[in-house]
């Protein structure tokens, strides 16, 4: 591994995980290239962060899932091939069914560097500690849709305190949102945030 990234399991405990994209889960409809296991992969600066996110959440009755952290650069090229690829209808309607898959890109949902290539980005949500029940956001990881814009107007009370809660939780502890993804965060003051890696995951 690079120097100056971890595995998340190694560094933060309680911490669950499910990389999709190592999966058959994903908008893609396959493990996508670069992910050889289920494992998160992050910056050790990100993994300090997470540590404190996951100390704010837990006072709060919740635990962290995350979907995502590191993206080797082969996995983005991987999206963008796909994007280009004829429409098979495998995974539009439950991850993007009001766009064309071209579309992704030019409405911010896949880009063509992305920032998790910089190890510092991470995807998420939110459950509870006592059940283990994931918290409702209003909508699944990966939806590409105005409903998983922050400030979205079609989610109930209930789910947009949710979002407004994982949000607090995440700016408390060094990170950023973003707009158009309720699940995506950024760490402030990422260690490389002019260096897209492409190292696999293995």
């Amino acid at each position: 591994m690079e120097k100056g990234f971890v595995f998340l399991d190694e560094q933060v405990r309680g911490i669950r995980w499910d990389a999709k994209y190592a999966t058959w889960d994903n908008f893609t409809g396959k493990p996508v290239d670069g992910y050889e296991v289920n494992r998160i992969v992050v910056t050790h600066a990100a993994a300090l962060a997470l540590q404190e996110a996951r100390n704010h959440a837990a006072a709060l009755g919740y635990g962290l899932l995350l979907w995502d952290g590191y993206r080797p650069k082969r996995a983005v090229d991987c999206f963008l091939r796909w994007s280009m690829q004829h429409e098979d209808g495998l995974t539009k309607e439950r991850y993007y069914p009001h766009i064309e898959r071209a579309e992704m890109l030019t409405k911010g949902y896949v880009a063509l560097q992305s920032s998790h290539s910089r190890g510092s980005a991470i995807d998420l949500t939110l459950y509870r500690l006592d059940t283990g029940a994931l918290v409702p956001m209003g909508g699944g990881f990966d939806f590409m849709d105005e409903r998983s814009h922050h400030g979205a107007q079609m989610i109930s009370a209930e789910e947009a305190r949710n979002r407004g809660c994982l949000r607090s939780i995440m700016e408390n502890s060094g990170f950023a949102a973003y707009s158009f993804e309720w699940w995506h965060y950024v760490l402030k003051n990422e260690p490389y945030p002019n260096r897209y890696f492409d190292f696999p995951v293995l």
